[in-house]
């Protein structure tokens, strides 16, 4: 099963693959362009030529997973761009849940963790 936890790793290509490539050309890719290794148990994103569908290649200790959401209608809203050439950046778990489901994630979670008032914690040490 698969599970994404705020500490899993997640990759996310730059740039558009091809969608033909299933789990063999898709680890592939993550040898030889990303140059990680797709059986580390980080989660690849990957999308197609015109934006309309992503895969995912994750490896959980035992087998592959491939799991790929095509939209209906639309195009993606976001999708990463760098300038330093690099194939693949690294995304948080929050960002990727926002990409996932069409959105765009910048400026989404500003500030990652809110600290607790003094007073909330004060009450959790008495109980």
């Amino acid at each position: 099963m698969i599970q994404i936890t705020p500490t899993t790793r997640i990759f996310i290509g730059l740039d558009a693959c091809d969608f033909r490539c299933q789990i063999d050309g898709l680890a592939a890719i993550c040898r030889k362009i990303f140059h990680k290794d797709p059986q580390s148990g980080a989660l690849f994103v990957f999308r197609n030529r015109n934006s309309t569908a992503l895969k995912i290649l994750t490896y959980d200790g035992d087998s592959f997973w491939l799991c790929h959401r095509r939209l209906s209608k639309g195009y993606l809203k976001w999708w990463p761009k760098d300038s330093s050439g690099a194939a693949a950046i690294s995304l948080d778990a929050n960002a990727l849940s926002v990409l996932i489901w069409n959105g765009d994630p910048r400026g989404v979670f500003d500030e990652p963790w809110k600290r607790l008032p003094a007073a909330v914690i004060d009450e959790e040490d008495r109980t």
